[in-house]
């Protein structure tokens, strides 16, 4: 008798990947559900408040799950590559006038690159997860990500940059149902997590306060600075780049006497740039730090559709390379707040074609 194919599975305590889990085993797997230990040593209480894929509680909720599913549930510790990868990569970002997308980075670095490599090297033969996002291998023999059954839940964004290796000994089993039915799932099979809900923001950030986290992980307080037209002209003064992204129309503290917005964020001179709301529309981008998914390089120009953000639905472009790591999106139709250090994804019907990271 063959060796049933092992999967260790990254449990948050979340419904999502705990019927995940479920339907892993229904399918014929060994299961193994590991439970990432990524937060840093902040206060149990803060940890406990927090929940979400970063407190505590998680903890207690995947072994919960495990329990009734009668498989094993094992604790790694992850908390260096995660503070490398992804808090280091977040202050660094905002520090230089960028707003990050740090889940896309734990995504690559933590969730799938670290956990995939113990996963192999303790035998197991691929990692699943609880994403709404589907893995098929084309008729090129490269694997790419198709969006999930449900456009509301779809979570292909913020995983376009997984790698052909990763993909390959990735199971993604909840990308073919919608929340409804796995909520329903979770019911019928007897999940306390069946109603739990959605864990929200960032996780590392239990109170939001983004400019206040880099703070006290920097130990320097934020430098005032200018805001300015376009032109330089002065027209007050802001609380430190960091609090500011483009496109944000509140919290400016500006008495212009109409709605204005944040236009450029200029870290060499601290100067954040107050505009008009049509100068946050834009009908072109150039992106970097490439990763292409369905196609091993783009070639030559070609028509796709590209998400500037994880809600939005998507304009119509067309792509140009213009050096080894960087591409011009030209949109057919302008497009609104394009913000450095944000992804770009873009997509060849439903299939990710590949991203990068939008440079201005």
């Amino acid at each position: 008798m063959s060796r049933k194919e092992k999967v260790i599975i990254g449990m948050s305590g979340g419904v999502d990947s705990s019927v995940a889990a479920w339907l892993l085993k229904e399918q014929g797997y060994e299961v193994i559900g590991v439970t990432m230990q990524i937060w840093q040593d902040e206060e149990e209480e803060v940890l406990e408040e927090n929940g979400g894929c970063c407190g505590l509680s998680a903890v207690e909720d995947a072994r919960r799950t495990a329990q009734l599913l009668e498989i094993p549930h094992y604790v790694m510790n992850f908390k260096a590559d995660f503070k490398r990868f992804v808090i280091d990569y977040f202050v660094s970002e905002y520090l230089e006038g960028r707003t990050p997308n740090p889940c896309i980075a734990c995504n690559r670095y933590v969730k799938w690159e670290a956990l995939l490599n113990r996963s192999l090297e303790i035998g197991a033969d691929y990692i699943a997860t609880g994403h709404y996002a589907r893995i098929r291998q084309l008729e090129n023999g490269r694997f790419c990500l198709t969006r999930s059954v449900t456009a509301a839940k779809d979570q292909t964004y913020a995983l376009y940059n997984l790698t052909q290796e990763q993909l390959s000994h990735t199971l993604m089993p909840v990308g073919s149902y919608s929340k409804e039915e796995i909520r329903r799932m979770a019911d019928q099979i007897g999940l306390s997590v069946a109603d739990k809900p959605d864990s929200q923001e960032i996780c590392f950030v239990p109170d939001q306060d983004y400019a206040g986290f880099i703070e006290r992980t920097t130990g320097a307080p934020s430098q005032t600075g200018n805001f300015v037209q376009a032109d330089g002209t002065i027209l007050g003064q802001h609380k430190g780049i960091i609090h500011y992204t483009i496109g944000q129309r509140r919290g400016l503290g500006l008495p212009m006497g109409r709605r204005v917005v944040v236009t450029e964020i200029r870290p060499e001179t601290n100067e954040v740039v107050i505009g008009e709301q049509e100068d946050v529309w834009t009908d072109h981008l150039l992106a970097d730090r490439l990763n292409w998914m369905s196609v091993p390089d783009l070639t030559e120009e070609r028509s796709a559709s590209a998400k500037i953000r994880y809600n939005h639905t998507g304009t119509p472009c067309t792509l140009q390379k213009t050096a080894s790591d960087q591409v011009r999106v030209q949109f057919h139709e302008p497009v609104r707040a394009v913000t450095p250090g944000q992804a770009v994804v873009f997509y060849d019907g439903d299939c990710v074609l590949g991203g990068g990271t939008i440079l201005k």
